[in-house]
């Protein structure tokens, strides 16, 4: 028997193994409409083997990309869009989806990667004015965002919900949110970046609050049967930033709420992070939320050996694996894992004749469905 490729299950969302495609960022949109490189690049990633797929980072508003080309669900144009791309991935694939809703905050009006990344000012075409719990740039040389106000935190709140109501007329399986890498309910955490001395900055217990209330009313607007989860950054990887004991009491605080599972990954809120890069290097991250709260957790972060995620699972230091890069790199990381332990998958009999001969039979002993 395998860890790896045992059953588990997400709320009440069931899967067929303990693999998930995390979302990743493409930076292909246009105005926040998926299109047909979404279809394409989601439909290859529904047949991967993962048990779960986690659709990149969505911005709730438009102001909350990262880039110009961010996916996006604010408006009835990017719905529709997306609908078109999920119709088509359902078509092929049973797959559960999981649709990652976001804000850039201070961290949005930037290039994409491979044009360099940078920060693009509000007055050229393509930029905006940003906004965050301060104001307090990303980076030096870049223009200090708008320090959100009670109209802003409301209007953003929205969003959120907004965004997960569309989700649910999309029949998304399951939400997360993204509070990890820096980004606005990041932002909102870290001491680097909240410098606030209202309800919403200062103490831990205030800075927990806006992220709790954006959690608390997207679990209100989306359908109770379908669960939610959140990405976290376990740590600032800075001196005196978010650290781990601080996101125990965050995951208490969401436990008590009745979140479904944790993502734990870290860094992102300056450039000032030192990480201790490393295989595995944030698992001991996940370990540590899953073994405080006993709250399901996602381990991410250089796994891409199927030895080594199978010992995260049966070690327990996890309850998931996702990949990134890995699965960017390889689509097909879940077969080849299962051919190297020696258990089987579904595949689509079409790919049946795929596999080298000595592997062939674990790609026809289980199940492949579409909806």
């Amino acid at each position: 028997m395998s860890a790896l490729f045992s059953e588990g299950q997400l709320g009440g969302l069931k899967l067929a193994n303990r693999i998930a495609v995390s979302p990743m960022c493409q930076y292909m949109a246009r105005q926040g409409a998926a299109n047909s490189w979404h279809t394409v690049h989601l439909g290859s990633l529904a047949l991967s083997g993962a048990a779960a797929l986690f659709i990149e980072a969505t911005a709730v508003e438009a102001v909350g990309r990262i880039t110009p080309s961010d996916l996006g669900l604010w408006d009835d144009d990017t719905e529709s869009a997306l609908r078109r791309t999920l119709s088509a991935v359902r078509d092929v694939s049973a797959t559960p989806l999981v649709l990652q809703l976001a804000h850039a905050g201070r961290k949005g009006s930037s290039q994409v990667p491979w044009e360099g990344g940078q920060w693009i000012p509000a007055s050229s075409p393509q930029g905006w004015v940003t906004e965050a719990p301060s104001a307090v740039p990303q980076k030096d040389g870049e223009a200090p965002p708008l320090a959100m106000d009670a109209a802003a935190l409301l209007r953003v709140r929205g969003a959120f919900v907004a965004a997960a109501q569309r989700a649910a007329r999309l029949g998304i399986d399951a939400l997360e949110l993204h509070a990890a890498h820096g980004y606005l309910l990041h932002q909102f955490l870290s001491p680097l970046s909240n410098r606030r001395t209202d309800a919403y900055g200062g103490k831990l217990e205030n800075r927990l609050r806006y992220p709790l209330e954006v959690f608390d009313a997207v679990r209100d607007a989306f359908p109770s049967e379908r669960p939610i989860g959140i990405k976290i950054s376990a740590t600032d990887w800075v001196e005196s930033g978010w650290d781990l004991g601080q996101s125990l009491v965050f995951a208490e605080a969401l436990k008590a709420r009745g979140i479904d599972w944790i993502s734990v990954s870290s860094g992102g809120i300056s450039p000032l992070q030192k990480i201790q890069l490393a295989p595995g290097y944030q698992v001991p991250f996940a370990e540590a939320v899953r073994k405080a709260t006993g709250l399901k957790t996602i381990a991410v972060g250089l796994i891409d050996d199927a030895q080594q995620a199978e010992t995260i699972i049966a070690a327990g230091q996890a309850d998931f694996v996702a990949l990134a890069r890995g699965m960017l790199y390889d689509p097909r990381w879940p077969w080849h894992a299962a051919a190297q332990l020696g258990v089987p998958i579904a595949a689509p009999p079409p790919y049946w004749r795929a596999p080298p001969r000595k592997h062939a039979a674990l790609f026809q002993g289980a199940k492949f469905g579409t909806r």
